[in-house]
Parts: C-alpha cells; sequence; structure tokens
C-alpha cells in the first residue's frame, strides 16, 4: 500500500476544483493517466472511493467529500511550509502567467527576470492577451497570476494595485496641423479590442465631445496601432510609456484636443482561495518592479 503524500493530496484537490481529470491535467502539468494513477493510489491509500464515475462526469463520494476538508487544510499547511521555512532558491515548480499588451512591451522581461533572481528553478509560462480573455483564463484556474486592466471584482481574487499608464493622444508627425484639436477626429480613431474598457470609455468620450460621426477602429495590437498612426491611417490615444520611443524616432506627435482619456489602470490578479504564497510574491513583485519601472522613466 502506498503512503499518503502531498502530491496526491494537491492532485485531488486540481481534479475537484477544475471538474474533472482533464483540465487538472492540464493545471498540473501531467498526463491524464498520471493524474489518474495519483487519485487511483490515494484512494487505495485511503481504502475507500473518493469520486462517483458516472456518464454525467466525477462527483465526490461522502468520503470525498469529508477528505476535501483535510486536503485544503494540508495544503494551507504546505503553503506556510513554503512561506517560513523552505529557501525560495529551492522552490521548483510552475508559474502561469497572463499578461496585457501593454505590460508585455513595458516591464514583463523585468517581472520576470526578477522572479528568476527570487526563484532560479521556477519554470515561467506566460501568454499575452487582452484583459478580458485573461480574467476568464484566471476565474478557470488555467492561470494562477493574471496582470490585467482591473481590479476584478469577485471575492475569490485578491488585486494588488499597480501604478497606471497615461494616455496620450498620437497622430503622424507629418499630418497637417490642426489649430482645433477636434480637428484630428476627421480621421479614425485606433483603439484598443472592442470588448475591452478602454474602448467602451473611449467611445462614450467622443460620442460626448465630438460627436457621432467618429469612426472607431478597435485593434487588438498595440504595435499595430502606432504603425498605423505612423502611416496616417488613424490617430489614437495611447500609453505615453510606449509612445515616447515613436515620438523621439519621428514617426509620430502628439496632440492635444484638450483632453484625453483616463489613466490604464492594472492589477495583478490572483485566487486567493487557494492561497499560494509564491503567487503572492509574484504579484508583490510585479508591483515593485511596475513602480521601478515608471519612476525611471518618470510617466
Amino acid at each position: 500500500m502506498t503512503r499518503l503524500n502531498l502530491e496526491q493530496i494537491r492532485t485531488f484537490l486540481a481534479v475537484v476544483r477544475q471538474g474533472g481529470v482533464r483540465k487538472a491535467s492540464v493545471a498540473l502539468n501531467l498526463t491524464q493517466p498520471a493524474v489518474t494513477t495519483r487519485i487511483r493510489n490515494l484512494e487505495q491509500t485511503l481504502g475507500c472511493d473518493l469520486f462517483d464515475r458516472g456518464p454525467g462526469g466525477m462527483t465526490l463520494t461522502k468520503r470525498g467529500e469529508m477528505l476535501l476538508e483535510y486536503a485544503a487544510q494540508f495544503e494551507q499547511l504546505s503553503q506556510l511550509v513554503a512561506k517560513d521555512v523552505i529557501d525560495p532558491s529551492g522552490i521548483d515548480g510552475r508559474l502561469r502567467l497572463g499578461v496585457s499588451e501593454t505590460v508585455a512591451q513595458c516591464w514583463l522581461p523585468d517581472l520576470i527576470s526578477e522572479l528568476h533572481k527570487l526563484y532560479p528553478r521556477l519554470q515561467i509560462e506566460f501568454n499575452v492577451d487582452i484583459s478580458s480573455n485573461l480574467r476568464e483564463g484566471l476565474m478557470g484556474r488555467e492561470i494562477d497570476l493574471a496582470v490585467l486592466l482591473g481590479p476584478i471584482s469577485d471575492y475569490s481574487i485578491d488585486n494588488v494595485d499597480l501604478p497606471g499608464f497615461d494616455l496620450a493622444w498620437y497622430v503622424a508627425a507629418d499630418a497637417p496641423v490642426h489649430k482645433d484639436g477636434t480637428g484630428y477626429f476627421d480621421q479614425p480613431v485606433l483603439t484598443y479590442a472592442r470588448n475591452t474598457r478602454p474602448y467602451r470609455e473611449l467611445k462614450e468620450q467622443l460620442f460626448a465631445r465630438v460627436g457621432p460621426g467618429v469612426q472607431l477602429f478597435p485593434c487588438s495590437s498595440l504595435s499595430a496601432c502606432f504603425r498605423l498612426v505612423a502611416a496616417r491611417l488613424g490617430v489614437a490615444a495611447l500609453p505615453r510609456a510606449l509612445g515616447a520611443a515613436h515620438v523621439a524616432t519621428g514617426d509620430i506627435r502628439e496632440f492635444d484636443p484638450g483632453w484625453r482619456p483616463a489613466p490604464l489602470r492594472f492589477t495583478a490578479s490572483y485566487l486567493g482561495d487557494p492561497g499560494s504564497h509564491l503567487v503572492e510574491t509574484a504579484a508583490q513583485t510585479a508591483r515593485k518592479v511596475a513602480e521601478q519601472y515608471m519612476g525611471d522613466r518618470n510617466v
């Protein structure tokens, strides 16, 4: 008979939280047979079935429900050990990181560098996406830490506030000059993807300040927006932290229509239950790195 171990407990919790073996295998970075074997070994160790297996999926038995409470306590204890006892340099594992493109183009490399210093053996996986998709991935437990337009208003999520990104209006450097800044809006306005908060807020402000005739061209790529502005295919309100380099090369210039959208507010968001000292530390590291980045550039 095999001994009860933390990996079995961790796998049991993943199957319960993810709703099945397939999703648990993705979350744990294991094969489905490996997850199944761990659950079978755990059941053999305890001498009982933990799941009822049927056409509709896996549901906890009464003994499985009893184990769930104890398993959560095991997990909390292991987190305390990781926090207070284990040397960070000896911690291995995987961090699934999701970030918005704005952050990816600014201080993501600094964040990954800092995390590697803290946890040299940590495997970091990251993907760049729009905030709505990152939120969905976090809530679905497919992402451990999401750096996105936040905060996420959900009882299960902890949000660490990050420095915002001021926006500025940009037009091609060789575009005609308008004494009245609103004259630039006879061109299409390039903006964030349609299903994002910046798109909705900008649309509302343009309607109120300029009128319903302004054309909006949503785009999910900030780098593409800058290229399109430089090619005189539109104007855009984009992060000044990124626009400064394009202004310096003479591709684009700022203009002032008398107003600009509110700064982009980001959070490092993660599931507070179950807690993870590693993920919490990564979120706090993201704040430190972001503050350093913004402080160095005075933006």
